[in-house]
């Protein structure tokens, strides 16, 4: 999941002025798995140029499940192989996952990403007029929906290969904010939250976006800086294996 990552960062960074380069750690192969934790705005922005990459540059089919409608798509995206789904609440959400087994959507050709956009949004209402989930039944509808999706992956995984053998696997890409913007300082304020430590367990790598407080001058303009820090099981596998 990494590697769509870092053409999109490598992507934002161009728009600067190009002294920036984008290195990390590295992730293990079988790393397929990736949550997004910080600003929920550039979240958005970063998880739709990942299915726009995904799309464009490596051509594969992306499904990107959200609540907030997308008004107005540019003509460019319109023709990508993207399919925009808005379910509205958490058991919704669940239902179009599990269709994802269905030959409909297998066909001619499976999904390789699955994109989540605002986890947090879907757990922490259960529907118009009801009240939020409370803390221990949200971590329990986390992993819920956490093993639905690492499932889903791993079934259109075995559909992509069974018709080619050499496929890349299905990829799984999600965002959550925790309450307060707990994504800052690399991630450690946001430890405590118990429904981030469930999300943990089944996405390899969290990908935290920390506004670094500064501007740099870029291209005539100002550009707000951004830190990136990646953590997870998945970086660990990789350390293993290097």
């Amino acid at each position: 999941m990494t590697d769509i990552l870092t053409l999109v960062f490598r992507t934002f960074t161009s728009q600067t002025d190009g002294s920036e380069e984008l290195t990390g750690p590295p992730t293990s192969p079988a790393t397929c798995s990736a949550l997004l934790v910080g600003d929920a705005g550039l979240s958005r922005s970063v998880l739709l140029l990942a299915a726009v990459t995904a799309a464009s540059e490596v051509g594969v089919r992306v499904v990107f499940f959200t609540q907030t409608r997308i008004q107005s798509l540019p003509p460019c995206l319109q023709k990508r192989k993207i399919l925009f789904s808005y379910p509205r609440t958490m058991e919704e959400l669940l239902q179009q996952v599990a269709r994802l087994h269905e030959p409909t959507n297998t066909s001619p050709a499976p999904p390789s990403l699955i994109v989540v956009d605002g986890l947090e949004g879907f757990l922490c209402e259960r529907g118009a007029g009801l009240a939020g989930f409370h803390p221990g039944e949200q971590s329990v509808q986390a992993a819920h929906l956490s093993a639905l999706l690492c499932d889903s992956a791993a079934f259109l995984t075995r559909v992509l290969r069974s018709r080619s053998p050499g496929a890349d696997p299905c990829r799984v890409v999600a965002s959550f904010q925790s309450p307060g913007d707990g994504g800052r300082a690399g991630g450690e304020a946001s430890a405590a939250d118990p429904t981030l430590e469930v999300l943990d367990r089944y996405f390899r790598v969290r990908c935290t976006l920390d506004r670094a407080g500064s501007y740099e001058a870029a291209a005539g303009g100002l550009h707000e800086v951004w830190d990136i820090y990646l953590s997870g099981t998945g970086m660990a596998d990789a350390s293993d294996t290097t």
